[in-house]
C-alpha cells in the first residue's frame, strides 16, 4: 500500500524560529515537502522567487482568490498570504508529508476543511527572547515589530485549537519532536483506515 502524505500546519508567533526549524527538518529527512505560499509582501533581502514565497501583486492574489486556486489564505500586517492547492495535492499523493508555515487564521482555516490536519505551533523560551529575536533579525523598524508584539498577544487567544505547542529551545531537540510529532500521526486510526480495510478483507478470505 503507497503511502498517502499528510497536511502538517507550523505556526508561531513572528521571531519564534519556525523558518529555521523547518529548513532543519527538510535537511534532516526527505519524506517532507514544504509548500511555497503565495504572498502580496515585498521580498526581503536574500529570498528568492519560488523559493520563499511566490510574490505576486494583489490583483493577482485576487484572481487566485476567485478561481478557487488557494487552499487558503489570509491578511496579516497589510499583506496577504495564501497556500497553492495544485501543489499540496500532488505531493501528497506522492507520499510527502507536507509542511505549510502559515499564520493562525489560515490554519484554522484548514483545519476546519481537512480534520485530520496536523496543527503545531512553534513558541519561544519566553516573550523576553520573542523581542530579541525580532530586533536581531535587523529586517524590521521598531513600529512593525511592535506590531508583531501586538498581533502575538491577539494569537495566543487561538493557540488551544493546535494539536501541540513545541517550544523552540534547542534547535537540534526543537527539530526531532517535531518530526516524531509528525510521523506519530501516521499511525492515528483516522489515517490508518485505508489499511485496517485491506486487513478486514483478507481476514475474510481466510
Amino acid at each position: 500500500m503507497s503511502r498517502q502524505g499528510i497536511l502538517v500546519v507550523i505556526s508561531g508567533f513572528s521571531g519564534a524560529g519556525k523558518g529555521t526549524l523547518i529548513k532543519e527538518l527538510m535537511k534532516r529527512y526527505d519524506q517532507y515537502a514544504l509548500s511555497v505560499s503565495a504572498t502580496t509582501r515585498q521580498p526581503r533581502p536574500g529570498e528568492m522567487e519560488g523559493r520563499e514565497y511566490f510574490f505576486v501583486s494583489p490583483d493577482y492574489f485576487q484572481s487566485m482568490i476567485e478561481n478557487d486556486a488557494l487552499i487558503e489564505y489570509a491578511q496579516y500586517v497589510e499583506n496577504f498570504y495564501g497556500t497553492p492547492k495544485d501543489y499540496v495535492e500532488k505531493q501528497m499523493a506522492a507520499g510527502k508529508d507536507v509542511i505549510l508555515e502559515i499564520e493562525i487564521q489560515g490554519a484554522l482555516k484548514i483545519k476546519k476543511k481537512f480534520p485530520e490536519t496536523l496543527l503545531l505551533f512553534v513558541m519561544p523560551p519566553s516573550a523576553e527572547e520573542l523581542k530579541r529575536r525580532l530586533v536581531s533579525r535587523g529586517t524590521e523598524s521598531p513600529e512593525l515589530i511592535q506590531a508583531r508584539l501586538k498581533r502575538a498577544v491577539e494569537e495566543a487567544v487561538g493557540i488551544e485549537a493546535y494539536d501541540y505547542i513545541v517550544l523552540n529551545d534547542v534547535l537540534e531537540v526543537c527539530v526531532e519532536e517535531l518530526h516524531q510529532l509528525i510521523q506519530a500521526q501516521h499511525n492515528r486510526t483516522a489515517n490508518r483506515l485505508e489499511f485496517l480495510n485491506e486487513i478486514r478483507k483478507g481476514l475474510e478470505i481466510l
